[in-house]
């Protein structure tokens, strides 16, 4: 019986430790985290990136600090925007350019 409960508890121990490295790797890796469809900040700078796969080109609103906010259009993929010290967010303001 000893020896049961010692081999279920390693089991169980090392099923929790595969699991959180699974984890681990699963939030660490991946094409879609390291460039988020709309507004993102990376440490230093910000970023919009417009996912389409039709090459349209949409309107967004920038929202800056200590600045009036600004129109921008901009094409699929990433548009760097400024500094994310600088940059609040922008997002889509529901028209093409």
């Amino acid at each position: 019986m000893r020896v049961r409960r010692t081999v279920l508890s390693t089991l169980a121990s090392v099923a929790l430790v595969l699991t959180s490295l699974g984890a681990v790797t699963a939030a660490t890796a991946g094409p879609a985290a390291a460039d988020p469809c709309g507004f993102y900040e990376t440490g230093s700078d910000a970023f919009y990136n417009h996912c389409t796969s039709d090459g349209s080109r949409v309107v967004i609103k920038v929202e800056v600090a200590l600045a009036p906010d600004y129109e921008r259009c901009v094409g699929p993929g990433t548009t760097w925007l400024g500094s994310a010290g600088k940059i609040q967010g922008a997002h889509y303001v529901g028209r093409t350019c």
